[in-house]
């Protein structure tokens, strides 16, 4: 008879260098962005950038805004005994290449899911989102077949993963797991999670990787990577926690349970071969916590088995990753979490976000949000999973403001509530005008719904995810009829001058860091004409930069005081040319840089 065995278990990251035999196949990232853990996930199992193409530098990022890092690597390992072998196949790890992988078909990525919404992915018909963002893929150990010194289980890995929005359960990510079985009964299963937790703020260099330890909790069968206080990177905000939910229908003290940490750094390692890979996860022994006096890196293993799988069998599980404000913070969102899975995942819900509309105009924008024809509109959603009946739990709007990027920081400019007998009880407002901005300059905003307070549960109110609902607004004027009026800003352009630090900023790093850099510098060509070629020379008539503006809502156009080769250009007076490619009228101009 065929058996499907439910396993929980909770998840945390890793970093290493990946060793890829390329093979035909569909490679894929998406990230959680809807609450306060920012987290890269892709489609070959590993929670770092593995061999996607995946630009940024952080892959675990919390609190959001902080550029505070969490994992170098991580991901499952699967182990069995198959006919007469003992074999081990891993999602990421220090010593063996990459072993899972999606096939080459386009469909074959990562799934991005809302709640309530439903989906027909190919191998899940009829998918309906759980949380505020899940996340689905599906990967397997035999997909690529050219990998050096790996023997397969046939397994195929079906991952669901699960983001937040709002307090108190945006502090945590939820993992699901199905480990299905396709070719061979598979003996004595043992599954990892193995975490190269990198913990601290993330600036140049990995020094701030080097000072990490790791502890183990036995009655939570959690293990945490921790930065120890002071070093290169500070103290860290927060540790990274990984929590493993045994099957709903097995008591977890009744598995044999493993942790094992490495020192890294030349001092330890996991194992390079199947046989003693195998043999450190299934050892059911928990070393003792690593010492904090050694905090040289956190590299370990939460591992549980074992479970015999017949072909078909799935051994289904839950990983999540945990972090809070220290320890205690952490364990706090724990228990958050454990109460969330407890209830599977059925908990009350924000309403979804306003329509959002934008208008921009000279120095001002409008933001409305009143629902048309075909929106959702927020005002009349309803919410199964609330203990209070409440029929329509929408309670008001709330308007932010950031002059600094997507993520933030957050200003709150207005809230609108149902006039009842909750909240400010001020009424509701659909529209919202801020005057007096600078023209050209980016600005950022938020329009979100929040519900009532489910006062059964005791749970608070739900606000709809102010990262979900972000725009990036540029107010100014329509582009002019030719040239005649183009200017440059600031002129002269000065160096010695830390534009990024004005609010809002005038330069703006990349939103991978917070380290303004040289490429950050900005002039901008402003009263352009919708279609124009600009021009910049220098005084001996060298041509120095080209570009080409074409934009029928935005007269302006941005340089980074880079040449067409690739330098950053030194002191001196330039000179510039716009062509109004629609007429052929010719505006010449000058600007100066001083360094």
């Amino acid at each position: 008879m065929k058996k499907t065995f439910t396993y929980s278990t909770l998840l945390i990251l890793l970093i290493l260098p990946p060793k890829f035999f390329p093979q035909e196949t569909t490679l894929d990232w998406a990230l959680h962005d809807v609450g306060n853990v920012r987290q890269l996930v892709t489609n070959m199992g590993a929670l770092w950038r593995a061999s996607t193409s995946y630009p940024g530098l952080i892959y675990s990022e919390y609190p959001r805004n902080s550029f505070e890092e969490h994992v170098g690597e991580g991901g499952i390992w699967v182990g069995a005994i198959s006919g007469r072998d003992t074999l081990v196949s891993v999602t990421t790890g220090w010593a063996p290449a990459f072993e899972f992988f999606p096939t080459a078909e386009p469909w074959d990525t990562i799934w991005a899911v809302n709640r309530g919404d439903t989906v027909d992915i190919p191998y899940w018909s009829n998918y309906v989102g759980i949380s505020d963002q899940d996340l689905v893929t599906k990967y397997s150990d035999y997909n690529v077949t050219n990998i050096v010194n790996h023997n397969p289980l046939y397994v195929d890995v079906i991952q669901q993963s699960f983001a937040w929005g709002s307090n108190p359960v945006d502090n945590f990510i939820v993992f699901n797991f199905k480990v299905i079985a396709t070719e061979n009964n598979l003996k004595d299963v043992w599954i990892a999670y193995w975490l190269d937790g990198n913990v601290g703020y993330r600036g140049e260099g990995w020094s701030f990787a080097l000072d990490d330890y790791s502890v183990y909790y036995r009655d939570k069968k959690l293990g945490v990577a921790i930065d120890a206080p002071g070093g290169a990177d500070k103290t860290a905000i927060s540790p990274m926690g990984v929590r493993v939910f045994p099957p709903k229908n097995v008591d977890e003290d009744s598995l044999k349970w493993t942790f094992n940490w490495y020192p890294g750094q030349g001092l330890g390692s996991p194992a390079s071969e199947d046989r003693d890979r195998y043999l450190e996860m299934s050892t059911g022994e928990i070393m003792e916590n690593q010492d904090p006096s050694f905090a040289i890196g956190s590299q370990f293993i939460v591992a549980f088995g074992g479970v015999d799988l017949a072909v078909g069998d799935t051994l289904e599980f839950s990983v999540g990753a945990v972090f809070g404000e220290g320890i205690e913070g952490m364990m706090e969102n724990l228990e958050y979490m454990e109460w969330l899975v407890g209830q599977d995942f059925r908990v009350p819900s924000p309403p979804p976000p306003p329509p959002l509309r934008v208008e921009t105009r000279n120095k001002e924008i409008s933001l409305k949000w009143d629902a048309q024809p075909g929106d959702i509109d927020p005002e009349t959603y309803k919410d199964p999973y609330r203990a209070d009946s409440v029929d329509q739990p929408f309670e008001g709007y709330r308007v932010y403001k950031s002059t600094q990027g997507a993520s933030g920081p957050w200003t709150l400019l207005a809230e609108y509530d149902v006039v009842n007998n909750i909240g400010y009880n001020d009424g509701l407002q659909h529209e919202y005008i801020d005057r007096g901005l600078l023209n050209n300059i980016e600005y950022y905003y938020a329009v979100t719904a929040f519900s009532k307070e489910d006062t059964v549960l005791n749970f608070p109110s739900q606000e709809s995810s102010i990262f979900k609902s972000s725009r990036e607004i540029i107010p100014g004027t329509e582009p002019p009829s030719t040239v005649g009026q183009v200017a440059v800003v600031p002129n002269p352009y000065r160096g010695d001058i830390a534009y990024h630090t004005y609010n809002p900023p005038w330069e703006r790093p990349d939103q991978t860091r917070d380290i303004w850099m040289e490429q950050d510098r900005r002039i901008q060509f402003i009263n352009l004409p919708q279609n124009c070629e600009i021009k910049v020379y220098t005084l001996a008539g060298d041509l120095v930069e080209t570009l080409y503006h074409n934009d029928a809502n935005r007269g302006y156009e941005d340089w980074n005081l880079t040449s067409r080769v690739g330098q950053a250009i030194s002191s001196g007076i330039y000179l510039f040319t716009v062509e109004d490619k629609l007429n052929g009228n010719v505006q010449v101009g000058k600007f100066v840089v001083i360094k």
